[in-house]
């Protein structure tokens, strides 16, 4: 259903670091980009948007990637904690949204929940 989507971020090198290392796991990589914007996803198709911002913030927005494999949840959940992210809830299964859904959840530099998931 979506194309892309965009984050207004406080720091954009902080969270290019951020996504390039939680997603590489995922297979995505580091696209276009210049000092006010970056974009991240499959190669040759950015679909995450990053936009310097000074009124990044606020409530944050939850975004999920679909992952290959629970091993890929795994990597980016460490790489993501490696670069700077917080926890918000450790890789594993989540019976409750569904009886083969593996997740973790990690929170990134602006606050946003960023979930890497395989159904």
């Amino acid at each position: 259903m979506y194309d892309h989507l965009g984050l207004k971020v406080s720091n954009l090198a902080t969270s290019i670091r951020f996504y390039q290392a939680a997603l590489a796991p995922l297979g995505h990589v580091l696209g276009s980009n210049d000092d006010s914007y970056a974009g991240i996803g499959p190669a040759g198709a950015p679909a995450l948007w990053l936009y310097a911002s000074q009124q990044a913030g606020g409530a944050g927005a939850h975004v999920a990637f679909r992952a290959a494999s629970p091993a890929a949840v795994d990597a980016f959940y460490q790489a993501g904690l490696k670069a700077g992210a917080r926890d918000n809830g450790g890789p594993g299964p989540r019976p409750d949204y569904s009886p083969t859904y593996y997740a973790a959840f990690l929170i990134d530099p602006d606050g946003n929940n960023v979930e890497a998931v395989c159904p």
